[in-house]
């Protein structure tokens, strides 16, 4: 039986854990694979108005196809500015403006940039990786001094490392797995 004090050391290291997990699945919506995602456009931000504001908050985006986004904005006077955004998002994405809509040709991936895409996927992947191993630190950094200053059994220092070493191996296995999905979905041509 594990002491209550020892028990949110270990529950706040699993919700760290668990962020480092999101984070990961976060950033890989961000990296293009074969097909068209509207995520692949969630982190732009517009200077709309003199303020930076996410492309979502004025826009629609939508995949009519595979291989095309299409960009609908709410304020038609916002189109060159969203326009100028996507131009400079480092996403190698050329907007076409018709006046009404905004569409966005994804061109094929060369097998160069796939395995650059997979390179930058396996970092995204390593730093979540790197959060999780540093939040198993952290608990049980805390875990030893708790049981130290409160004269806890040794026996539930070890409980307690045990367990969080269980919640750090079954986190760092969903990443590998997201990783290993990730890296499926940019090989596919």
């Amino acid at each position: 039986m594990i002491p209550e004090e020892l028990e949110l050391i270990i529950d706040t290291a699993k919700d760290s854990m668990r962020e480092a997990v999101a984070f990961c699945k976060k950033e890989f919506s961000h990296i293009r694979a074969g097909k068209a995602s509207p995520a692949l456009l969630d982190g732009i931000k517009v200077d709309y108005y003199g303020s930076q504001t996410p492309l979502i908050q004025l826009a629609t985006v939508s995949a009519p196809d595979a291989r095309m986004l299409t960009v609908q904005p709410y304020d038609k006077n916002s189109m060159e500015d969203i326009e100028k955004a996507i131009m400079a998002s480092n996403l190698g994405l050329n907007p076409n403006n018709d006046g009404m809509i905004i569409r966005i040709p994804l061109p094929m991936l060369s097998e160069e940039r796939r395995v650059e895409l997979v390179k930058l996927a396996k970092e995204v992947a390593e730093k979540a990786r790197i959060s999780i191993r540093n939040s198993r630190r952290d608990a049980n950094d805390e875990i030893k001094k708790t049981v130290q200053e409160e004269s806890l059994p040794e026996d539930s220092k070890f409980e307690a490392e045990e367990l969080v070493q269980k919640h750090t191996d079954t986190y760092i296995k969903k990443v590998d797995e997201l990783l290993e999905e990730k890296e499926q979905d940019i090989m596919k041509v």
